[in-house]
């Protein structure tokens, strides 16, 4: 993600205490700091988008107990100089000929480890390598897995909107005709509503009819939506920098029983896992409390992904609700809940609302009917 900047409500200051509390994480974690390349890191820390990633070399240096500096190509300095976060860091421009390498080592301790975000280019750090021989380096995803998790009011804020703009295109979507129409025109739909809602960025619209409902990241195709079909519907992406994700599954039609008792079981489990978040719980209770109802039903097989990821600044992001994962949660976490089950060849049900966590419990960010939705 480089081309959607957060909203215009944060100041110098919010992006001064971010990389603050971010060179404190690493000290924390015996790093010896960070090293920030161009993606939602970056956004998140300085507000600093670039227009694009190039093989030029962009990396914001935090040291703990020293200033930030970004490194940054001289002809895109000049935009980097406009960002929101840019008065509480350095600007160290380089220009095309010179060495970005050395310049950057020179801000580094040589026998340091450094944690480095997921989507720095591989040339970069292998050029930092042969620099610095003496540093190695760690994801921050595997380093700092939770320095985005925890959102302030403000944050929490631009999530909510997100959530009620996706839930106002999804009260739109039900409106239109499903039968006869392939689920790439519903998705086309989907898209432009999520747009008119505000999203500046339409990360995904997936819509699943029939047998396709059955494979959770259905990529959409040309088959025609039938009546009597099931059809999971997930959508979401950025909007004022913030993430929207929300799955509804409506019927095409009068559903049999058996899809409205499967329906039902995945809304009981839903709701079973939004019930068991408060704070100090584990990610992994979150998961265990939606997949037990489920698999009390005799339906644990067909529920084959984890029940929640986190959301902020990207749609996919930590803490993750699943088996094995025992970070606590903390007020102001947000993450899907969004248990499913799929029948092979057949349909698949998914429910899912984004949920953040509150001093006394869970706080739902999407608001639409859970129940089965019936449309033409």
């Amino acid at each position: 993600m480089t081309g959607s900047a957060p909203a215009a409500s944060f100041t110098a200051d919010d992006y001064r205490a971010r990389m603050r509390r971010a060179a404190g994480a690493a000290a924390d974690a015996g790093l010896a700091g960070l090293l920030v390349a161009p993606g939602p890191d970056l956004v998140w820390l300085t507000g600093y988008a670039p227009t694009a990633d190039t093989e030029r070399l962009t990396l914001l240096v935090l040291v703990p107990g020293r200033d930030p500096v970004l490194v940054v190509p001289t002809l895109e300095a000049p935009d980097a100089a406009k960002a929101v976060g840019a008065p509480a860091l350095t600007l160290r421009d380089w220009t095309d000929g010179k060495d970005p390498y050395a310049a950057t080592a020179a801000l580094l301790d040589g026998t340091g480890r450094f944690g480095i975000s997921d989507n720095a280019w591989a040339m970069h750090l292998l050029a930092l390598q042969r620099t610095l021989p003496g540093t190695s380096y760690a994801s921050l995803t595997e380093a700092l897995p939770m320095l985005r998790a925890v959102k302030d009011t403000a944050e929490l804020d631009l999530l909510a909107a997100a959530g009620a703009a996706a839930d106002a295109a999804f009260e739109e979507i039900r409106k239109v005709r499903f039968g006869g129409r392939r689920e790439s025109d519903v998705a086309a739909d989907l898209a432009d509503l999520l747009r008119r809602f505000g999203h500046s960025q339409v990360d995904f619209t997936i819509v699943a009819s029939g047998p396709n409902g059955a494979n959770p990241h259905h990529e959409v195709g040309d088959r025609v939506i039938e009546d009597g079909d099931m059809v999971v519907l997930d959508f979401g992406g950025l909007k004022d920098g913030y993430g929207s994700d929300t799955s509804r599954t409506v019927h095409v039609g009068e559903p049999t029983e058996e899809e409205r008792r499967v329906h039902d079981l995945v809304r009981e489990a839903q709701e079973a896992g939004f019930r068991a978040v408060r704070p100090g719980v584990a990610c992994q209770e979150v998961d265990r409390a939606a997949r037990a109802v489920i698999a009390g039903a005799g339906y644990g097989e067909y529920f084959i992904h984890r029940t929640g990821h986190g959301i902020g600044v990207t749609t996919h992001e930590p803490p993750y609700m699943i088996e094995g994962e025992e970070q606590p949660l903390v007020p102001g976490m947000c993450f899907s809940v969004e248990p499913g089950v799929y029948l092979p060849g057949r349909f698949g049900v998914r429910i899912e609302d984004i949920v953040t966590v509150t001093e006394e419990g869970g706080r739902r960010l999407n608001d639409t009917t859970r129940e089965l939705v019936v449309v033409e």
